[in-house]
C-alpha cells in the first residue's frame, strides 16, 4: 500500500544513474540497451533534480510595512 508523502517532510537530494560502461553494451541492438536505460534514468533524475531544487528554495520575504 503505497502513502501519501507529506509535504513538510524533507526531501533526499536525487542521486544521479551511474553511466554504463561501454563494454556493458553487447552492441547487438537490444531492447531496450542499457544505455537507452541509462538515458531515461538520466531524464528522470534531471526532472527530479529540478524539483527537488525547487522545493528546497527558501520562501521569499514579505516586505514590512512602515506604518
Amino acid at each position: 500500500m503505497m502513502q501519501a508523502m507529506n509535504a513538510n517532510a524533507p526531501r533526499l537530494k536525487p542521486v544521479p544513474p551511474r553511466k554504463p560502461d561501454p563494454q556493458e553494451c553487447c552492441g547487438t541492438g537490444c531492447i531496450p540497451c542499457v544505455m537507452d536505460l541509462y538515458e531515461e534514468e538520466l531524464w528522470q533524475y534531471e526532472k527530479d533534480l529540478q524539483a527537488w531544487q525547487a522545493a528546497s528554495e527558501p520562501a521569499p520575504l514579505k516586505a514590512a510595512s512602515g506604518k
